[in-house]
């Protein structure tokens, strides 16, 4: 099956008609959001690195943020399906708000370690289940069906904006100020997210169902059921799931990265972050338009590969520019393939199944994170170094972009 150039990414209303309405509040808050999450994957590492240098601890961090979409994507998506998404929105907003507010006393009065550090990543993970995965169910209301890919880019681009291209220095710059800095900033924005979703009229609630509402087993299981029933979307789950694995590998060593292999401050790793946010803006801006021309397949394995050699290049690199215009290449190439799932799915997944469906994806997807992120600590650990973690994650990826020519196939 193919869903091309007349299908999930048909030409969109005009962009300021899209803006007034839901669309542009939720892009807002996503940027809010993502403002704030931003900041706190640049501050939350720093602070770790303070703390410790263990390679296995730092990728621990990692791996405590994004243990919660293991655990919770399955149940926050039977949850998507029942409650008002931007409701869910709010709630998860305000408890990050909180929760980074209390990091931040606790950095200032001096009592943190890194106990506190995973717990805090614990909790913000956990709520960063429901915040992110309803902003994506909440596309197709929004936008109502048209112009999906590129509402998806725009929303990419909030996200690259808000966590790389902004949030990235601001968490640095203000982290060697005084540490607990970024903390209190953190929690601004997330409350700011939840304000403004707050201003987004109507009721948004999943449709009607056809049957009565169950338990959550049950709906868990009629999204898997839902998913193994459609061939495409699974094969492309498959290799989310393993080229997340595979990036994570190096991504949860990218501050040792920084700081040891190529000798940069604490200052210049945001900066180091936001060249790789311009690549990143530049995959979201060019997405639609690859989709168009080049299709499904050759964006998917296209990107990988890209990805793949970018992350090759760096661990062979000692030249911090030359490596953060390398980590720009990565990062246009991983968006473009995001935006080219998340449409997919959008198209391909009713509605009143999406939570659910997006429910086992991120399981699958973000799940894989920990495990990745915990394997390229050891592998860290057993090399000597992260640029060769760099560069068994970039061989990997090339080897996947084969794989992801024949998964989509036919």
């Amino acid at each position: 099956m193919r869903y091309g150039s007349g299908g999930y990414h048909a030409r969109s209303r005009p962009l300021m008609r899209r803006l007034r309405g839901g669309l542009g509040w939720l892009l807002a808050s996503s940027a809010a959001g993502n403002l704030g999450d931003g900041i706190a994957k640049v501050a939350f590492p720093l602070l770790a690195a303070t703390l410790t240098r263990d390679p296995v601890l730092i990728a621990g961090l990692a791996a405590a943020q994004f243990l919660p979409w293991l655990l919770l994507a399955l149940p926050t998506g039977v949850l998507l399906d029942r409650v008002d998404r931007r409701t869910a929105i709010v709630l998860a907003n305000i408890v990050r708000a909180v929760a980074v507010a209390a990091t931040g006393v606790l950095v200032h009065l001096g009592l943190a370690s890194i106990w506190v550090v995973y717990a805090a990543a614990l909790v913000v993970g956990a709520a960063e289940t429901v915040a992110d995965s309803a902003t994506n169910v909440l596309i197709p209301d929004v936008v109502r069906g048209k112009g999906l890919s590129r509402a998806n880019s725009m929303l990419q681009g909030t996200e690259i904006v808000g966590q790389t291209f902004v949030g990235g220095p601001v968490g640095s710059v203000t982290f060697a100020v005084f540490a607990a800095f970024p903390f209190l900033l953190n929690s601004g924005a997330f409350a700011l997210g939840a304000a403004l979703l707050l201003a987004m009229a109507g009721s948004y609630r999943p449709p009607a169902r056809e049957t009565p509402v169950s338990g959550v087993r049950a709906d868990v299981a009629s999204g898997f059921r839902w998913l193994r029933g459609n061939p495409v979307l699974l094969r492309l789950l498959a290799v989310a799931g393993l080229l997340s694995f595979t990036t994570e590998l190096a991504q949860a060593q990218l501050v040792l990265y920084a700081l040891q292999d190529l000798g940069l401050d604490e200052a210049a790793f945001g900066v180091f972050a936001f060249v790789g946010g311009v690549g990143g803006l530049a995959g979201a801006a060019a997405a639609t338009r690859l989709l168009d021309r080049v299709g499904r397949r050759g964006v998917l394995a296209g990107g990988i590969a890209v990805s793949g050699a970018a992350f090759t290049a760096m661990g062979a690199s000692e030249e911090a520019v030359l490596s953060g215009v390398l980590f720009g290449v990565f990062a246009a190439a991983i968006v473009t393939v995001n935006v080219m799932l998340a449409t997919a799915r959008h198209v391909l997944v009713p509605n009143e199944l999406l939570g659910r469906v997006l429910g086992v994806w991120r399981t699958v997807v973000w799940g894989a994170i920990p495990a990745g992120a915990l394997l390229g600590g050891v592998l860290t650990d057993a090399l000597g170094s992260s640029s060769a973690t760099f560069v068994v994650s970039g061989l990997s990826q090339l080897a996947l972009a084969t794989a992801a020519a024949l998964a989509v196939r036919g």
